[in-house]
């Protein structure tokens, strides 16, 4: 059987995977989650490839453990463009 994640435990593995990321990681069920990914290695890399980077980190829990997962993978300037 697949063990729930805590929200906790998934923003711990982007930001190893990630080293210097901001993480946000939300989930009203363990199974389901939405992630926030702030990071400058995302600069001048197109969207698709950002959320690949992020399925990297997460590598065999996708699918499993995680069932789905929304994905905004932002650059520092995106997201201060955005809070603006």
């Amino acid at each position: 059987m697949v063990r729930p994640m805590n929200p906790e435990e998934i923003r711990r593995l982007l930001e190893s995977g990630l080293p210097g990321a901001e993480v946000r990681v939300l989930s009203d069920d363990n199974t389901h989650y939405q992630a926030i990914v702030v990071s400058a290695a995302f600069a001048g890399v197109r969207p698709i490839a950002r959320h690949q980077m992020v399925y990297r980190c997460l590598g065999g829990l996708m699918g499993n453990e995680i069932h789905a997962m929304s994905i905004r993978a932002l650059t520092p300037e995106e997201w201060r463009a955005q809070a603006g």
